[in-house]
């Protein structure tokens, strides 16, 4: 996967040193990678890591990822790096896939949701490396790493330009949170999340969220295919039944009975506005009340397409959002999973 250009933005090393100061002085930084925009702390300051969680309304249980540098030491911040994770790593950092590996002692529990597991990821994106690099030098030791969930409130769709943060947190100035600009983030959708932390009790890769990197593409690395989450897997980022959801209730529906709904109308209302989203134009009837869309018809440009397409839907007046659903194979096993959670919301 090719890097995005970094911005062309000419006060950008400026703004890198603003916001490496605001991360070392325990304050917030929202940022660009490859998969959305991430709301960041230092990951070793358990209070600035509380001004996550309090800014995203986030239960303190739930998990966040830690970002490094791709020259960072992770036996710095993992007791241990099974083999399987360091071919993982080979093969797909930097890139949007997060590792779940044990907790080193010193790092705080507050970046795992009290858990002695950690996640890591080294993303891709350059403004966001420019970032890990800039704020690991300004730590005594060398190793910084930065904790951070998706910039926006918790349970809502993630944010994947600037200006989606910035409308996500009004009642944040820029002396609370300093948001960093990086262009539409490329794959649009959160890491793949893969659990190797219980090597040393026979446990082998789990795969806890799926994202742009497959499990097909995990298999070919490891050799096989990674197991579904089991009972004793930790908690992590996105693993909520209702999460990722628009404002606006959302139904993901199979093509015909989307049609039916359609042109049944808004339930209880006379009039009503309804966004339908098809992947074939030749299905959009002439449905008072209805704005037909057409979706991206493979999965890369419908991940990367969504979250910007619901928050702007949001933002349209609309009463309801029908969206067909897309296949079912393991090509579109990421979207399904976040519109999936993203309708759950609803019902």
């Amino acid at each position: 996967m090719s890097e995005p250009a970094a911005p062309a933005t000419p006060n950008i090393d400026r703004q890198l040193t603003q916001a490496t100061r605001r991360l070392l002085d325990g304050g917030l930084v929202a940022f660009p990678t490859e998969t959305v925009y991430g709301l960041g702390a230092d990951a070793e300051n358990p209070q600035a890591i509380a001004r996550i969680y309090a800014a995203k309304g986030r239960p303190v249980n739930h998990p966040v990822i830690v970002h490094v540098a791709p020259e960072a030491d992770l036996s710095y911040w993992a007791a241990s790096v099974p083999a399987q994770a360091r071919a993982l790593i080979q093969a797909f950092w930097p890139g949007p896939l997060t590792l779940i590996l044990p907790r080193a002692a010193h790092i705080p529990s507050a970046v795992s949701g009290g858990q002695d597991s950690i996640g890591l990821r080294c993303p891709s994106h350059p403004v966001a490396q420019a970032l890990l690099r800039e704020f690991a030098r300004g730590k005594p030791n060398g190793q910084g790493g930065v904790a951070a969930p998706s910039a926006n409130k918790f349970g809502q769709v993630s944010p994947t330009h600037a200006a989606h943060v910035r409308a996500e947190f009004p009642e944040l100035g820029v002396d609370r949170l300093l948001i960093l600009e990086g262009g539409p983030s490329e794959v649009g959708i959160e890491s793949t999340i893969i659990d190797v932390s219980r090597a040393d009790e026979g446990v082998g890769a789990v795969l806890l969220r799926p994202g742009h990197i497959s499990a097909a593409q995990i298999a070919e690395v490891l050799g096989v295919m990674p197991a579904r989450p089991d009972e004793g897997a930790p908690r992590v980022s996105g693993s909520l039944k209702a999460h990722y959801a628009p404002r606006t209730p959302l139904r993901v529906l199979p093509l015909e009975h989307l049609l039916q709904a359609a042109r049944q109308g808004v339930p209880g209302q006379s009039r009503g506005r309804t966004a339908a989203l098809v992947f074939e134009p030749q299905h959009q009837e002439d449905t008072v009340g209805v704005d037909w869309l057409k979706c991206a018809s493979e999965p890369v440009a419908y991940a990367r397409e969504l979250y910007a397409l619901l928050r702007r839907l949001d933002g349209q007046g609309y009463d309801r959002i029908l969206l067909e659903q897309p296949p079912l194979d393991s090509g579109w096993q990421a979207v399904n999973d976040r519109i999936g959670r993203a309708s759950a919301a609803f019902f």
